[in-house]
């Protein structure tokens, strides 16, 4: 059967209030024209993020009603730890209220003046939290992982000979190595198992800690299954363990694939490490057995991670993302293929080429969309990354619109209606004209800059 149906019914659901146009012109008008800005009940379809926007199961639910609240040492969190460590074998789990604040943490350590870390691509809040510690993100993706016309499986491969080229001119200064699974400010493309033991191998041979930025861990674990080679027999959970058997740790955000709505966690082997981050979180976070989080939450997610790594799941949320990618290729739209594991990513420099990668033609594809649909998106581009620690801009690698489905929560009609907006669109995308910022913060400037048409 080639019909895409969901694998799970609907119990509960929550109402869609259905806007008009002109409506939405005045709204994107009022909010800087940043889709950020925007209230969520003015979106027919949000699509901004992943994080933390899923529906969580019937299980999930009846496991919030178990959560402990004690201030110190919670049967929720043992459950919690249990839960991570059957799919991430490390020593110490160390819960956060969401990812950013493990990386936080994380960089409070390793980061600092003078540093440097490469990843294959770092995303956002990653790079913020780098930057913010006075340290330099680098990025050593493969070159296939620029091209979104590469059908390269893994495009979101660490080049080797670069990272081992790096190491060498900056070995003083480099505190640890980092890679992102799935890549996904690079189209949520895949890493290979493969190409994960041969960066651990580099890192360790260059005396540097490995750790994996895993929020789309699952989804990883699902393109190396169905893509390299010797991994079609294998389960998930054994796949999942492999890719962090040979990291020294991790950061996780438990809004993407551990089905929460909040949460995250940094976990560690080395003891010593483990101590100074569990300082650094008493003092931000929390106590060690909550970190920020309701015992309610720690529950949610041990359910979550029991969910995430379900083959039937992974199945139809890949083939969905992939339905549309087919569907928009055959309109001519440009995407970023192979289709990525969590979004639909649209190359909006190539589909917009009037428009010069500094006036933001993701930014001005994204406005367009929420204008004619109600469909929030994200720009993932040169508004996201054309600022320098110098305070410079210069083009991203890619001005890409990232369309990211929450997990379990829209169905096949809302991903015909999205095609269907693209198809209107198509008909005036050369009438779209670019934008400058008139507003910004020194960091992190897209999720409360203000722009203004040209």
């Amino acid at each position: 059967m080639k019909t895409i149906i969901e694998p799970f019914r609907i119990k509960s659901v929550e109402p869609i209030r259905l806007t008009s146009r002109p409506e939405r012109e005045r709204l994107a008008r009022e909010a800087g024209y940043n889709l950020f800005g925007l209230h969520s009940d003015d979106v027919l379809i949000d699509l901004l993020t992943d994080s933390g926007t899923g529906a969580m199961s019937s299980l999930q639910w009846a496991a919030v009603m178990k959560g402990d609240e004690s201030y110190a040492g919670s049967p929720s969190f043992f459950r919690f730890e249990a839960a991570v460590q059957n799919l991430m074998p490390f020593k110490h789990i160390i819960p956060t209220h969401q990812g950013r604040a493990a990386e936080a943490i994380l960089f409070s350590i390793f980061g600092g003046k003078g540093k440097r870390i490469p990843s294959n691509t770092h995303f956002d809040t990653t790079r913020g939290n780098i930057e913010a510690s006075g340290a330099i993100g680098d990025d050593l993706v493969i070159a296939e992982g620029k091209d979104p016309q590469s059908l390269h499986p893994f495009k979101g491969n660490m080049d080797l000979a670069r990272l081992e080229a790096y190491l060498t001119e900056h070995h003083e200064s480099v505190p640890l190595v980092m890679i992102t699974i799935t890549n996904n400010a690079g189209g949520g493309q895949p890493v290979s198992l493969a190409n994960i033991r041969a960066v651990a191998d580099l890192a360790h041979r260059f005396g540097k800690p490995f750790l994996i930025d895993g929020c789309r861990f699952a989804e990883n674990a699902w393109f190396i299954k169905t893509r390299e080679e010797g991994q079609a027999d294998r389960s998930i959970p054994e796949i999942v363990r492999d890719c962090f058997s040979v990291a020294d740790g991790m950061t996780m955000s438990a809004k993407k694939d551990a089905f929460g709505n909040i949460g995250g966690w940094l976990a560690l082997n080395d003891d010593d490490l483990a101590e100074e981050a569990r300082g650094h979180l008493i003092r931000t976070e929390g106590f060690p057995t909550y970190g920020g989080l309701a015992g309610r939450d720690l529950d949610a997610l041990a359910q979550g991670l029991v969910e995430i790594v379900d083959e039937d799941y992974l199945r139809y949320r890949i083939r969905t993302h992939q339905y549309i990618v087919e569907r928009l290729d055959a309109m001519g739209v440009p995407v970023v293929k192979p289709a990525g594991g969590h979004a639909v990513f649209i190359d909006a420099r190539a589909w917009l080429s009037h428009i010069p990668p500094l006036e933001y033609p993701g930014q001005a594809l994204a406005v367009a969309l929420y204008e004619i649909a109600g469909v929030r998106s994200c720009e993932i581009g040169t508004a996201m990354f054309g600022r320098q620690p110098d305070g410079s801009e210069k083009p991203a690698a890619m001005d890409l619109v990232r369309l990211a489905f929450p997990r379990r929560t829209y169905t096949q009609s809302h991903a015909d209606y999205i095609v269907e907006a693209f198809e209107e669109l198509a008909a005036t995308k050369d009438d779209l004209r670019g934008y400058r910022i008139v507003k910004e913060p020194k960091l992190m400037r897209h999720f409360t800059c203000r722009f203004e048409k040209l």
